[in-house]
């Protein structure tokens, strides 16, 4: 069996602090209960709802419905459908996310909801991630759905918004699960969302596939509008939607098409729509119709300007290969649009086939870069496909001035010091006493200002979100500083845990629980779960009076869990 700490070990190294370790004697007695009844609840009331893939995927991918699961459980079956698990804790960065997606690893959310929040959970938890999600990877063409889904998911291009709602999701819902919120901190962090969220903001590209990704991997159905099931992990992890999103005259029901990136959604409400697939083939012709479209397929300066206008650091491949990761700052086009100068602001990275070049890091380049993009009048080709001998034929020799002019009528002249080569391919040129000038005489790039490095390339075949070498240029050098926090149960919380140990272990031992039951019968301030778990033991008429009293005057989710409890019950018996 793979450890948890092997799986770590195989990740990349930028990947290695967002993945927690599960200690499986932190869940409490409670938490296992928590899981169990939901977990049967789930079974019960998804017959019929669920697509079949989904009740024979939880046997095969390590989920059962009676406690916990543990990580290395689920890894023990996900390896043998090419897949990994690894525990997080919380929400991830999306590109975080999608890259665990794009590596066959399954993030799996190391808490489990609370007692509190058992019908629905603001933060990731471990029912949704691994029950919700898992079970669908026996299909292999999910499967590779999902994995291209993270391919995709994390070069597209995010802006600076993007991450002030993921900061501002993820505090709520730490907010929220924790028992020692206060009423005003939760206040605080519903405005703060509600304030990004009605703030104007054209939608970035990693914005609009994670609106795929919602209304298919997450609130997905499939069939048609009129006769479907549920396949996303949102609703089968959730007890109320999952019931509710069948009635069509609450939630209307839309065949999927690539329109679906025009619904946004709120996470914290029941959705008023959802869309239908008519199958996996379907789904993976959906997004990849939206694939052709991002800048990470399309290039061109169309794909520049989107990266200027994010604000965030993204990688710029040339048709040489040389890769320009950072904040683009400035395009410089010419009368017909083509890209023929561009800028980066801050720390850039220069990369070959997503490795660092040597000596080109983020350090090296703290202050930015810039470079023309183009071919050179009387030459033929792109400058990178010449021999270091034809580049002599054309004046181009390192130790000598060397003049490049542009057909743009951008002109660099300076002394020519090195050449980087990567595959037979002239990728970086490097100057010393450079001057770059635009056809009207403007200064792009003065001698006083050190060492020219000019990126060789006639075209921009690509520009996607992230650095090219995370390794050595992390977007995320460490997890959200918001971490979410343990519970602090008070002595009559943990005092009730010995009973839920207590019952099950008379559940997996067989033993004879009456004189068991008949205790916490009498216990008038016991969690309503502990007695419905001592109910399906003893199946007590005066346990069952208590918990329909209980129902009564609890709130509406409460007495919801309660009532939907003993009808399975009933229907079991």
């Amino acid at each position: 069996m793979i450890s948890q700490a092997e799986v770590i070990d195989s990740l990349p190294p930028h990947l290695r602090p967002f993945v927690a370790i599960q200690d499986y004697d932190k869940y409490t007695p409670r938490d296992h209960a928590i899981w169990r009844f939901l977990l049967h609840q789930l079974k019960f009331s998804l017959k019929g709802k669920a697509h079949n893939t989904y009740f024979d995927g939880l046997a095969k991918t390590g989920i059962g419905l009676d406690a916990i699961p543990r990580i290395e459980d689920i890894n023990a079956c996900l390896n043998k459908l090419g897949w990994q698990a690894a525990a997080v804790d919380g929400f991830l960065p999306p590109a975080v996310f999608m890259e665990f997606q794009a590596r066959k690893v399954l993030a799996i959310a190391l808490n489990i909801r609370s007692f509190d929040h058992m019908l629905y959970t603001p933060a990731p938890d471990i029912i949704h991630e691994s029950a919700g999600h898992a079970p669908f990877l026996v299909d292999i063409d999910y499967a590779e759905f999902l994995q291209r889904f993270g391919e995709l998911g994390m070069q597209a291009i995010a802006n600076q918004h993007d991450m002030n709602i993921y900061e501002a999701v993820r505090q709520l819902s730490i907010v929220k699960e924790s028992s020692s919120s206060t009423p005003q901190e939760i206040s605080d962090a519903e405005a703060r969302i509600e304030k990004l969220q009605n703030t104007k903001v054209t939608p970035s590209e990693a914005n609009l596939l994670a609106r795929l990704h919602w209304w298919t991997v997450e609130y997905g159905l499939v069939g048609n509008t009129s006769d479907y099931t549920i396949y996303g992990a949102g609703l089968l992890s959730s007890l109320a939607e999952s019931q509710s999103c069948m009635d069509d005259e609450r939630v209307a029901k839309h065949a999927l098409t690539i329109n679906a990136i025009d619904t946004a959604y709120d996470i914290t409400a029941p959705q008023p729509q959802l869309f239908v697939t008519e199958s996996c083939r379907h789904l993976s012709q959906v997004l990849e119709e939206y694939g052709r479209h991002m800048c990470c397929q399309r290039g061109g300066t169309s794909a520049l300007v989107e990266a200027n206008q994010a604000a965030s650091i993204n990688t710029i491949t040339l048709n040489s290969g040389i890769q320009i990761a950072g904040k683009l700052s400035r395009v410089i086009t010419d009368s017909v649009g083509n890209a023929i100068y561009i800028n980066t602001d801050g720390a850039t990275q220069l990369a070959y086939a997503d490795q660092q070049l040597d000596g080109h890091g983020s350090d090296f380049h703290a202050q930015g870069f810039g470079s023309p993009i183009g071919r050179l009048r009387a030459i033929e080709r792109c400058l990178s496909s010449y021999t270091v001998d034809e580049l002599k034929r054309h004046h181009i020799e390192i130790g000598q001035v060397v003049t490049l002019n542009f057909l743009s009528g951008v002109n660099v002249t300076g002394t020519l010091q090195k050449i980087v080569r990567k595959e037979q391919k002239n990728v970086l040129f490097s100057f010393n006493d450079c001057t770059v000038k635009d056809i009207d005489d403007n200064v792009l790039f003065d001698p006083s200002w050190g060492h020219y490095d000019m990126a060789i390339g006639d075209s921009v075949l690509s520009v996607s979100g992230g650095s090219a070498d995370q390794v050595h240029f992390p977007m995320y050098e460490a997890p959200s500083q918001q971490v979410t926090l343990e519970q602090d149960y008070d002595k009559h919380t943990r005092s009730q845990f010995e009973w839920y140990s207590a019952l099950r272990a008379c559940r997996d031992q067989n033993q004879d629980s009456i004189t068991l039951c008949d205790d916490i019968t009498q216990l008038a301030d016991a969690d309503w779960l502990l007695k419905f778990e001592a109910l399906e033991l003893s199946q007590s008429p005066a346990l069952r009076t208590q918990l329909e009293d209980i129902a009564h005057s609890a709130s509406d989710d409460i007495a919801k869990l309660i009532s939907e409890g003993l009808r399975r019950l009933d229907q079991s018996i």
